[in-house]
């Protein structure tokens, strides 16, 4: 792994991260456009995190942390550098930040119908908890 190179998105990423998003991420986000990434990288600079080899972008991972609670979002490898150990990479290095930041645990928001990514979690360390339901409300149509 030592081709890889992990480093926080600039808003000069933005559009890279979302073409990258369409082919490598499953599903959408309300916040999948420019406006959006562009809040996230503005308002912390060190929460999406890239991994590159040679140049080209294969992963990301969102490492969200709000003073509470340290989540995690979009962990994404490319289809063709998949079980490279990118995404694990990606989440030691959230980890990372998480753990300096003073987080205790870690929330990721997982697909239920993505049983590859299950996999991934688990891996990892990860346990799912079923009892726990998401609730969500759009502000905008």
């Amino acid at each position: 792994m030592s081709d890889l190179h992990i480093r926080f998105a600039t808003l000069a990423d933005i559009d890279t991260v979302l073409r990258f998003w369409r082919e490598a991420a499953e599903g959408t986000s309300i916040s999948d456009d420019h406006a959006g990434v562009a809040a996230l990288v503005t308002r912390d600079p060190e929460a999406l995190l890239l991994a590159e080899r040679d140049g080209a972008l294969t992963g990301t991972v969102i490492a969200g942390f709000d003073g509470w609670r340290c989540s995690a979002y979009r962990l994404a490898v490319h289809p063709d550098h998949r079980r490279q150990g990118i995404a694990s990479a990606l989440l030691e290095a959230a980890e990372q930040r998480f753990a300096a930041l003073g987080g205790r645990r870690v929330d990721a928001m997982v697909l239920e119908d993505n049983e590859q990514a299950h996999h991934t979690w688990a891996a990892t360390g990860y346990h799912r908890e079923d009892h726990w339901r998401r609730w969500v409300k759009p502000l905008a149509d």
